[in-house]
């Protein structure tokens, strides 16, 4: 069954329907030296007590506390593991999680102590609840990252340290601290292409892996010199047709992609389409992604609460990943630590890394349908460009982001992080509207030809 004959026959199951057993749930679980040749999905399982707690005593967002079962939770993992026996996952506890004394948290952080165990998962920390830097001071986050560390050390046992944290987003001081001072070298820091929704905004990087430079997080390091040793992830996979528009409206989400909030919780948009585009999403990043880059990511985190809070979509979720690993049978479940581990031992830095993506839009919230995209990411720049496929019309350029160029993050917490020079793809500021490759400053123009020229050239 090929993915449009998925959506098709999804729409008749209705929400109660269930994809038969795949024989080819099994994985091959065997790591490899480096990422190249493997197709990757990572699975963060986000535990909190508060959506946001900012601080000692700060709490923002809601309580999330009531939401929190260890059947949501069971329902959760024993899902994926159904789907791929192999999955191994990464289990995000926020720093009141780990040390609520509840019988609901203690009860979770049993069950996730006997996952890791077991199963292989990687229980790490979630920095405030996510958006740290939005909220408290870079020196105010070090001391919660020192301590959330510790307190995780103590709940794992045997002088336990993650391989990765998760953040939503991260400041590039922050990240050389957790590195330097804590030995953790990964970070999920940064949320590829967000932009007034959610709680903090951060478009500017690229989607795929990056050590950061230290003028900001967003920003990949130029070269030795100003490189943070913490490679830094994304947090969720996105369509890159939805991801053009800033936040959320009638008949659209800039997040819609993989990610279960989108796509499974979004009320107006049937349960169908949205695992018709997570299947379009993962494509873009397991097919054209993979002969383009030499391998496939992708990434979403689950924040738990929303099984008991909105409905259990567990079947659905489930569902995806039994086509998923069907439709791509080399696919492998792994934590962010272990992608992160296998990504560095092939690149130690930024000097070889080269992303190029090519979607045309599923139809589905936003995602426009006649019109195709084309991305190139690399440590100088990103440069993205857009047409109608449908009516052939010339490509215009809407992102041309230069990392030759001094970035510098706020100097105090605030809402938007995000690096924005020549042209942004959110379309907010007036220099933003699409143009012709030819209409660039003559400078930008010179900097960018090889990387336009080289999307031209995509079959």
């Amino acid at each position: 069954m090929n993915r449009r004959e998925f959506f098709r026959h999804a729409l008749t199951l209705g929400l109660g329907g269930r994809l038969a057993p795949n024989a080819q749930a099994q994985s091959k679980p065997q790591p490899a030296k480096g990422v190249t040749g493997g197709r990757f999905l990572t699975i963060n399982l986000l535990v909190r007590v508060n959506q946001i707690e900012a601080g000692k005593g700060r709490n923002l967002g809601a309580d999330e506390s009531q939401w929190h079962t260890l059947d949501a939770v069971r329902r959760l993992r024993e899902a994926i593991a159904r789907a791929v026996p192999s999955a191994k996952v990464g289990w995000g506890f926020s720093p009141l999680a780990l040390t609520d004394p509840r019988d609901n948290y203690r009860a979770i952080r049993d069950y996730a102590l006997q996952c890791h165990a077991e199963r292989g998962d990687e229980p790490t920390l979630t920095v405030g609840g996510f958006f740290a830097n939005m909220h408290n001071t870079r020196e105010e986050v070090d001391r919660d990252v020192a301590d959330g560390l510790a307190t995780l050390s103590d709940w794992v046992g045997g002088a336990y340290r993650p391989r990765f944290v998760i953040a939503g987003f991260l400041s590039a001081a922050n990240q050389r601290t957790l590195s330097e001072r804590h030995g953790v070298r990964a970070c999920q820091g940064h949320m590829w292409s967000q932009h007034a929704i959610d709680l903090g905004d951060s478009d500017g990087s690229i989607a795929y892996p990056y050590y950061p430079s230290s003028e900001h997080a967003l920003k990949p390091a130029q070269g030795r010199a100003d490189q943070v040793d913490c490679l830094n992830l994304d947090g969720w996979t996105v369509d890159f047709l939805a991801a053009r528009r800033a936040g959320t409206g009638p008949g659209y989400n800039s997040r819609l992609g993989i990610g279960p909030i989108e796509a499974l919780y979004q009320g107006n948009m049937p349960i169908a389409q949205g695992l018709f585009q997570m299947m379009e999403t993962a494509s873009t990043h397991y097919d054209r992604g993979y002969r383009l880059n030499g391998f496939g990511w992708c990434t979403l985190a689950w924040e738990v609460s929303l099984i008991e809070q909105f409905g259990d979509r567990t079947p659905e979720f489930e569902r995806f990943l039994r086509e998923a690993i069907g439709q791509w049978d080399d696919l492998r479940v792994v934590p962010m630590g272990e992608f992160a581990e296998a990504f560095r031992r092939e690149h130690p830095d930024n000097a070889s890394l080269v992303y190029r993506f090519v979607q045309r839009g599923t139809g589905v919230f936003g995602s426009d349908a006649e019109l195709e995209i084309r991305w190139h990411m690399d440590r100088r720049l990103r440069l993205a460009i857009l047409r109608d496929w449908t009516e052939r019309t010339p490509w215009r350029v809407i992102d041309l982001t230069r990392y030759d160029l001094h970035a510098q993050e706020p100097d105090r917490p605030q809402r938007d992080w995000s690096l924005m020079n020549r042209i942004n793809q959110k379309g907010l500021r007036p220099q933003d509207r699409p143009i012709p490759f030819d209409e660039l400053d003559p400078s930008d123009k010179d900097y960018a030809r090889e990387a336009y020229e080289g999307l031209l050239r995509i079959d």
